[in-house]
């Protein structure tokens, strides 16, 4: 596969998995995290202009790319944001970086919250692009957020339901949601496309990442009460596609004042998919945000 070309990629053991790296450049360590349905393909056009002045480090979460898929056990935990955020940090610090910057899509932005409250120490910097807490999401739910975004009700479903009819044609369900997310016209690298079609051929895959919403809808929800009026300490940027639902349907960066000390943000000429719909601005906008 051509894409991220020049990065090292290894598989780490982390508890209870392991997880696919790509790593390339020199400099302060950046850990990025792709959302969902995708895999660590979609920084292939950020990562690189990225590497330039970080050492940057490419991760699928556990249940996707190419990730193990762990149980999720009865309470969906293996699929928590918690489980998901301590295996990056058992990545980074096999990876020999103690502290490091996160930038996070879709799921992975909820993965780089978790780790921010979890793991203070750890971050020097956050990003999270094109989300709104998830508490937020659920307490405030109505007929436009629940048409956009259907698929949080969906593939929450218990019994197998939403597994079952996604892998009825699970490549037409996966462009069919890629084309929806994304700015009307946006035309997905091929060897992108291929990689997220591949995943989705696994039916291991679709029921792993049912599990990370349905995770979001209980244990994530327990873990965020629990956790009521923490801040992230490190500077938090909030990035969101002009033409995306979230846009439409919320004041993003408001969504997350009450969640940083130091919160900054703005919306990205893209639909959802900020990294492959505008790469050159997303990767300037996390320039400007890390340490350098």
């Amino acid at each position: 596969m051509s894409l991220l070309a020049g990065f090292e990629r290894s598989t780490i053991a982390v508890t209870g998995t392991h997880i696919a790296v790509a790593v390339a450049g020199s400099g302060p360590p950046l850990l990025m995290l792709h959302g969902f349905p995708q895999t660590m393909a979609m920084w292939h056009a950020v990562a690189p202009l990225l590497a330039e002045h970080f050492t940057v480090v490419c991760a699928d979460l556990r249940g996707y790319g190419a990730s193990g898929r762990p149980e999720a056990g009865s309470d969906h935990a293996g699929y928590s944001k918690r489980a998901m955020a301590q295996d990056q940090v058992e990545v980074m610090t096999a990876l020999g970086f103690e502290r490091f910057a996160v930038a996070g899509h879709d799921r992975g932005g909820r993965v780089a919250r978790r780790l921010c409250l979890d793991h203070p120490d750890r971050v020097t910097a956050a990003a999270v692009l094109d989300i709104v807490p998830t508490a937020t999401v659920f307490a405030t739910t109505d007929q436009a957020l629940a048409t956009a975004y259907y698929h949080w009700f969906f593939l929450i479903q218990p019994d197998g339901l939403p597994e079952r009819m996604i892998g009825a044609d699970a490549r037409w369900w996966l462009g069919e949601t890629l084309r929806r997310w994304a700015a009307p016209g946006f035309v997905f690298h091929p060897d992108a496309l291929a990689e997220y079609e591949a995943a989705f051929d696994d039916p291991a895959t679709i029921h792993a990442q049912c599990e990370d919403y349905r995770a979001a809808s209980s244990i994530d929800l327990e873990h965020d009460a629990a956790d009521a009026g923490a801040r992230i300490g490190c500077p938090l940027m909030v990035l969101w596609g002009e033409k995306g639902a979230m846009h439409r349907i919320y004041d993003v960066r408001a969504t997350w004042a009450d969640q940083g000390v130091d919160v900054r943000g703005r919306a990205i000429d893209s639909g959802h998919f900020l990294a492959e719909e505008a790469p050159e601005a997303t990767a300037r906008e996390l320039l400007g945000l890390l340490p350098g």
